[in-house]
């Protein structure tokens, strides 16, 4: 795709990855997603702010082919799939200077074994000049690595902010026309990749209410021309605050835990409370991080397997424990044969996780009138707790 006019002198540059259905090998990509970079030419000097994902990187370089000089590659976000043609993109033009961050900058070196002396760093409100174009570099530290900053365009208002307020979706739509797919992606993009940086993540959003930012231009999605859209839905995220939401992530072998997750769905319904599940044999895992974002409840439903949780099951758990779920309340049921350690395990694996645990229900075998009376009394106890702290 050939680059496209923003606004006079301001182009967007990339690729769209149409294909692609896992990120580094994680995060599922049910839509795909876009390396978006962008041509900014002032009267005096030109820029490249940040590059593709090395696979992509000649369709960058055949859109770069008719720019005859450029003077500064800004390089917001250390990780490849934003930096990793930078060293092509100097082959071609071997006078210009990276832009970055301090930190960055070693970090680039280490990652992409560029020349130091290809470096200009940036202190944080440092601005930078094209002629009739300016750049604001703005640090924000843990926006989702360390090094990261974001670039404001004086003259035209845009925020150039890499990963931050990005989504995984490629479409041709340039701008944001669906606001509710772009909802739901984000989302999904927030809860798998920033959720752990949320009190970071809101320091960074006051730091931007001193510009008029009137269009947010991600490195991953498309551009908002409505940026209070992404802001506002940003510092709903960072709140954090739990829903009336039960989310029971389980996984079943033989289907005694299936039926203790079944009965435990059933009645919470019935007490009011909402439910998701999650079989983590087939599950999306963004779909999982998007609920943990929401949870008020997590009840983890495993077997046990060589007298621990299934490894499904202790991968769930270490998700939750990695995003810093927001989650009030804790559990877990299963089944197991002769005994094990399965409470003990999982138990282990949340120190991230201010939860208060509710009593485990284990049953041996399939579960039994007693198992699922037990169950009932769990929902309840849910169901109660919900109320009791105002889970709406």
């Amino acid at each position: 795709m050939n680059r496209r006019k923003i606004q006079d002198g301001v182009y967007w540059m990339g690729a769209i990855d149409w294909e692609r259905r896992l990120f580094d090998s994680l995060v599922p990509l049910p839509d795909g997603t876009s390396y978006n970079a962008y041509l900014v030419q002032g009267t005096e000097k030109v820029a490249l702010l940040d590059t593709v994902d090395p696979p992509m990187a000649a369709t960058l370089m055949l859109q770069l082919k008719d720019v005859p000089h450029l003077d500064y590659i800004v390089s917001h976000h250390a990780e490849q799939d934003h930096s990793g043609s930078i060293g092509l993109v100097l082959e071609k033009y071997p006078g210009a200077k990276v832009v970055c961050t301090p930190r960055a900058k070693d970090m680039l070196i280490d990652l992409l074994a560029l020349p130091e002396d290809a470096f200009l760093t940036v202190s944080d409100g440092e601005q930078l000049p094209l002629g009739g174009k300016t750049f604001t570099f703005l640090h924000a530290p843990w926006v989702h690595w360390p090094e990261t900053m974001v670039t404001y365009l004086n003259e035209d208002r845009i925020l150039f902010s890499c990963d931050f307020f990005g989504s995984h979706i490629a479409t041709s739509d340039l701008y944001v026309t669906d606001e509710g797919r772009i909802e739901e992606a984000a989302k999904r993009y927030f809860a798998e990749i920033m959720a752990p940086f949320r009190s970071q993540i809101e320091k960074n959003l006051e730091k931007l209410k001193d510009y008029d930012i009137q269009m947010i231009a991600p490195s991953h999605g498309q551009i908002y021309e409505r940026p209070e859209f992404i802001v506002d839905l940003y510092r709903e995220w960072v709140s954090a605050t739990p829903q009336n939401l039960a989310v029971i992530p389980y996984v079943s072998m033989h289907g005694s835990t299936k039926r203790m997750v079944d009965h435990l769905a059933a009645a919470l319904t019935e007490k009011g409370v909402r439910v998701e599940l999650f079989d983590l044999a087939v599950t999306d895992i963004g779909k999982l991080a998007m609920a943990l974002l929401d949870a008020g409840t997590v009840v983890v439903g495993t077997p046990t397997v060589l007298v621990g949780p299934h490894p499904m099951a202790a991968y769930a758990t270490f998700l939750a424990n990695a995003l810093r779920a927001k989650v009030r309340f804790l559990s877990i049921i299963g089944s197991y044969s002769w005994g094990g350690k399965t409470v003990e395990t999982l138990a282990g694996m949340v120190p991230n996780l201010k939860a208060e645990i509710l009593e485990p229900i284990l049953c041996k075998g399939l579960p039994k009138d007693e198992d699922l009376k037990a169950l009932d009394q769990l929902a309840a106890t849910i169901a109660q707790k919900h109320a009791e702290n105002g889970l709406a």
